[in-house]
């Protein structure tokens, strides 16, 4: 008989590359880790996993291991789900990691909704960039994510995770007050193709998102000033640093001493956000409400 714990396992070790890696996004000693997946590997009667100088991979048969236990696991996810609803499901704890904007714009609304809808949904909330949430969802860290498309992301298809669509945002040019293009109306990417740079660093979505739309405009960005916070971003462009862009959603309410705020000529840059669960937790009785709060929270679609 394969426990179904032993199969998590092995999913985070086929996620994470190495043991080391999935044993402290399970909160568990690598020695530990190593023992249940040679207690699946006899269970199973296969060796599962090869390791070598770069982490651990999976054999043939563990790769036909892990296409059954998404399954599996999201199967569980639905049985918990069903028993949740049967036991009333009324009252309970979320967790839910999103990053800072997101928050702020989708988040903290959901949790005012539902404390007039549902108070006995308490929600709480762990800020984390947007390509951070969702292993942290996988490693059952947290209940829900609130995150953005980038590259390398699991797709819409992808077995583990259900996703539910929150919103786009363009994002727009900020520039120096004293900048050449100041006075226009809107902002070719490419006309800023010689200038310094300010943004995040890279492994942010939104470093991302930058990057791929200067060089769908024909040049590589000289990033020479980086932060993940925005409001640093701008200060930095308003002391004459360098041009960003910005999601639009993060500049409201923001100093804009010092700077101009210019859509993107064209298609924007866009950023795409969405929720994103364990698949077979989206029915969940405490989870359902919480994906449905911050839906109707999203903001309605921010045209360039």
């Amino acid at each position: 008989m394969i426990e179904a714990r032993r199969l998590h396992i092995l999913r985070a070790v086929a996620d994470h590359r190495t043991v080391t890696a999935a044993a402290a996004a399970l909160y568990l000693t690598p020695s530990a880790v190593s023992q249940q997946l040679a207690a699946l590997e006899q269970e199973t009667g296969h060796r599962l996993v090869e390791r070598g100088a770069r982490g651990v991979r999976l054999t043939p048969a563990g790769e036909i291991l892990l296409s059954h236990t998404n399954a599996v696991l999201a199967q569980l996810e639905r049985a918990a789900a069903e028993l949740a609803a049967y036991g009333s499901g009324a009252a309970g704890t979320v967790t839910v990691a999103a990053f800072a904007t997101g928050i702020g714009l989708v988040v903290a609304p959901a949790i005012a909704r539902l404390a007039e809808a549902r108070p006995g949904i308490r929600i709480r909330v762990r800020d984390a960039e947007g390509d951070a949430s969702l292993p942290m969802v996988l490693d059952r860290q947290v209940d829900v994510a609130v995150a953005v498309e980038y590259r390398g992301a699991p797709g819409a298809d992808d077995p583990r995770l259900t996703r539910v669509p929150l919103y786009a945002e363009p994002f727009d040019a900020v520039v120096p007050l004293t900048h050449r293009l100041a006075g226009t109306d809107r902002v070719r990417l490419a006309e800023l193709a010689k200038d310094p740079w300010i943004g995040p660093y890279p492994g942010n979505p939104c470093h991302d998102v930058v990057v791929l739309a200067c060089e769908h405009a024909g040049f590589q960005p000289r990033l020479e000033h980086s932060s993940d916070d925005f409001r640093a971003v701008v200060a930095l462009a308003s002391a004459g640093a360098g041009v960003a862009l910005v999601p639009r959603s993060a500049l409201r309410g923001m100093d804009l001493t010092g700077v101009v705020i210019r859509p993107v000529d064209g298609t924007p840059p866009t950023r795409r956000v969405f929720a994103a669960v364990r698949c077979g937790a989206e029915d969940h009785p405490l989870i359902r409400p919480v994906l449905q709060a911050l839906g109707e929270t999203a903001p309605v679609e921010d045209g360039a």
